[in-house]
């Protein structure tokens, strides 16, 4: 390890048992766990989940949604993006969508969705609104930074707007593309998590927090917060590993 990796290491740790610190002496001096549990209750609870059959269900149904959510954003905001980047009629067609969806808040969207469809469906549709305008806005940036001269030689060489498509226009996208879903998918979770908070299906980290929140448990709360953490950080993680991946088989070339 380097010097100043280790450094930074060393720092992090400091200020993570720093504000464990903080926490644990203002929880005891406040004494009222109902408003702010000591570390230790939170992280019991926190543990307690992974012996619980249905917190294992209730993470499995966030995750499940989350996957969709970016699944259909990934699918609308590629295809849509390529599209507006090369017509400017459909990218005139959809400013008015973004622009509505950009300036309404996430809980609106929320609660109209929560009138249009089911309980399970509503995290889904939210997070897809909120997601895929971060993905085509990227797709958007990249169609207009591509580099002209590569799309004239492909002409040249007598390549069809398909092979143009795949061998030129999508990897020299493919920084913006993944960019803009990785934006995407952090945004995924929380809208996922809020949405199951307020509209509780039967299953869901969101659910749960709020039957928690309902029963002032707040040890339980905090817990479920940690697993909401967790899921956004590991979902990071999985997907950094998978650009590594594409790295390497394409040589370093994205």
């Amino acid at each position: 390890m380097r010097p100043s990796t280790w450094r930074n290491s060393v720092i992090t740790t400091i200020t993570v048992v720093l504000l464990l610190i903080i926490w644990q002496v203002a929880s005891v001096v406040m004494d009222i766990q109902i408003i702010l549990p000591r570390p230790l209750s939170v992280a019991g609870e926190f543990l307690s989940f992974f012996t619980d059959s249905n917190s294992w269900l209730a993470i499995a149904a966030t995750i499940i949604r989350a996957l969709r959510s970016f699944l259909l954003i990934c699918l609308a905001g590629i295809i849509l993006g390529l599209a507006g980047g090369q017509s400017s009629i459909i990218h005139a067609a959809m400013r008015p969508f973004l622009t509505v969806i950009k300036a309404t808040p996430v809980l609106a969207i929320i609660l109209l969705a929560f009138i249009w469809f089911k309980t399970g469906t509503v995290p889904v549709f939210s997070a897809f609104l909120m997601g895929f305008p971060v993905l085509y806005q990227n797709m958007i940036i990249g169609m207009e930074k591509r580099d002209e001269g590569l799309m004239a030689m492909g002409r040249s060489y007598g390549l069809n707007s398909r092979q143009i498509l795949f061998n030129i226009t999508i990897p020299s996208m493919l920084p913006f593309i993944l960019a803009g879903a990785k934006a995407a998918l952090g945004m995924t979770w929380k809208v996922v998590i809020a949405a199951e908070v307020l509209t509780v299906p039967r299953q869901g980290v969101g659910s749960s927090m709020q039957f928690a929140q309902i029963n002032l448990d707040t040890a339980k709360v905090m817990g479920w917060t940690i697993v909401a953490i967790l899921l956004n950080a590991c979902g990071d993680l999985i997907f950094d590993a998978l650009v590594s991946g594409m790295r390497r088989r394409r040589g370093g070339l994205l």
